[in-house]
């Protein structure tokens, strides 16, 4: 046989067996069977072992929380501060303070957890103590079993079964040994209670039902088993302990403006009066300010940055808020608006939406045309935008965008996303191809929508270029908004590779401020807003063939 035939079949060989690797998706495969055969021996949502799916929301575990610049940084920077006999829930009169009331069970004289309110508490005593430089990461729905799962793909192993864990980025990065490792109680004031939008006023016809944390059912621990399965989602079987789980939007607000409200509002309290966030007051004492995330960028999490609101669902108005425009809740004056957001929501197109109120422009849900045009530099605004554009390369785009804003001086907007508003989900081999869940659908992108949208990390640091440009000092929110999505939709590829890709803008973070900064005058927080329920029965399944 000539030796070049010869070569050409190796060839050929090489690249069927390259092939046929790629083609074996071990986590897909499982969440393509879980959903077929309605179980999975490696694990479920909810508390039934053998349905798969019985649960697709959140719960009220508590959630892991990893601080970087935190060691030895002062009262009310460490974590000790709020920790161990400090923790606020030993204390019947924190607790008071906390939730307005002292919920049942809620007192634990042994509790190491801290509250969701004292992550703002955090973030104002690095401002107060002169750190430059302020990051909260915010994993939407991820809990601690969460986080597991990824690590044991990533690594090839089950490595622990409590604390910190290792293997992801977060996991493993030490900042110089100023890290620091807790968890923390998100229970919000109250569930639902009637709202009026167009009014922005809150009633209480109805007793809303009320948040708090009994450990004595729940666990001391975010990899506790609950002795009453139910209660972690308000169905306990002692009516006394049915504490309210929170939604993402009372839960972001307790980061950002340290309060307790009710699920559905943004950053204003059981009343509905507006609170200032910690960004404002970042940027009132002459620190820049912003926000990126993988989803819309007036959901929940990013609007909790700096938008007020009695109603999450109000889209546009929210938006208008981040951006310094009046809105139904700063009809007359505004805040300046956010330095820096750059999100989703692009080519969401809608002519009706009951939830944003009488004021709703038919046309994009979260961003409004007259709106767009109102900041954008080329109309005398304030930003330079850059929106997701046919046949460009998205990273490229915003690079150069940011490029323009910094030699500008001003302020950057960015607006991309695929057909359901996010970015691409990004799937536990690194792909973008994601198999069925919940709904029992699976989203499919064309070549555009993962060429021409940046990633996560690509607005992280695009964002950090903008905001530290001459050395100012800054805020920093960075949302990996997917990992509540694949949650809610039972998907365990979609929620591994969602918790990757955000565990990538973390390292982004982390190596700046090892390029550009130091410990001593930056701060990170890498945390999630609530957990949802996912249980992990034999772990070791996740890990594929090949690497056992």
């Amino acid at each position: 046989m000539p030796r070049r035939f010869s070569l050409l079949l190796f060839s050929l060989a090489v690249l069927l067996c390259s092939s046929a690797a790629i083609a074996q998706d071990h986590v897909r495969d499982l969440q393509t069977k879980a959903i077929e055969d309605g179980q999975a021996e490696f694990g479920h949502w909810g508390w039934e072992q053998d349905n798969y799916k019985l649960w697709g929301t959140h719960s009220n575990r508590l959630i892991p929380v990893y601080t970087f610049g935190t060691l030895n940084a002062g009262p009310g920077v460490d974590l000790t501060s709020y920790q161990g006999a400090n923790s606020p829930y030993r204390n019947p009169a924190a607790v008071r303070q906390i939730y307005g009331r002292v919920p049942d069970g809620t007192v634990n004289p042994k509790a190491d957890y801290f509250d969701q309110t004292n992550i703002y508490d955090i973030q104002l005593a690095a401002l107060r103590a002169g750190k430059k430089h302020v990051f909260l990461v915010v994993f939407d729905g991820m809990d601690w079993q969460t986080t597991r799962a990824a690590s044991i793909h990533k690594t090839g192993k089950v490595a622990y079964d409590s604390g910190r864990g290792s293997g992801l980025h977060m996991q493993d990065y030490t900042a110089g040994g100023n890290t620091q490792f807790g968890w923390m109680v998100t229970s919000p004031w109250a569930d639902d209670i009637k709202i009026d939008v167009d009014k922005q006023t809150v009633a209480y016809d109805v007793n809303p039902n009320f948040g708090g944390y009994a450990a004595e059912i729940a666990g001391e621990f975010p990899w506790s088993s609950s002795t009453d399965l139910q209660y972690l989602v308000g169905k306990a079987e002692n009516e006394t302990f049915r504490h309210a789980y929170t939604d993402s939007s009372s839960s972001a607000s307790s980061m950002t403006a340290g309060i307790k409200t009710f699920n559905s509002s943004v950053n204003v309290d059981p009343e509905g009066m507006q609170v200032s966030t910690i960004a404002r007051i970042a940027q009132l004492r002459g620190m820049k300010a912003g926000a990126v995330t993988s989803v819309p960028i007036s959901h929940a999490t990013p609007a909790a940055a700096y938008a007020h609101n009695v109603a999450r669902d109000d889209y546009q108005d929210l938006t208008r808020d981040l951006l310094g425009l009046k809105s139904v809740s700063h009809p007359e004056s505004t805040w300046p608006g956010l330095d820096v957001l750059i999100g989703c929501g692009y080519g969401v197109e809608r002519n009706k939406d009951s939830g944003q109120g009488e004021n709703f422009v038919p046309g994009n849900a979260y961003l409004a045309e007259q709106d767009l045009l109102a900041i954008d530099v080329r109309s005398g605004g304030n930003y330079v935008v850059a929106t997701r554009t046919e046949g460009m390369p998205g990273p490229e785009l915003l690079e150069v965008k940011a490029t323009d804003a910094i030699d500008q001086g001003k302020r950057l907007f960015g607006f991309f996303g695929s057909a359901k508003g996010h970015l691409p989900f990004q799937t536990a081999n690194g792909d973008f191809t994601p198999t069925v869940g919940r709904s029992n659908k699976k989203e499919e992108y064309s070549e555009g929508d993962i060429k021409e949208n940046p990633t996560l990390s690509d607005f992280t640091r695009q964002a950090i270029r903008v905001l530290s440009h001459e050395d100012q000092p800054f805020w920093l929110m960075v949302e990996a908004g997917d990992v509540d999505w694949a949650n809610h939709d039972n998907n365990i590829d979609n929620s591994i590779g969602a918790v990757l890709s955000g565990d990538a803008a973390v390292k982004v973070i982390t190596d700046w401020v090892e390029a550009e900064s130091n410990w001593d005058e930056s701060l990170l927080i890498v945390t999630a807003d609530h957990g949802h329920y996912l249980v992990l029965e034999q772990p070791e399944l996740l890990v594929a063939p090949a690497q056992k």
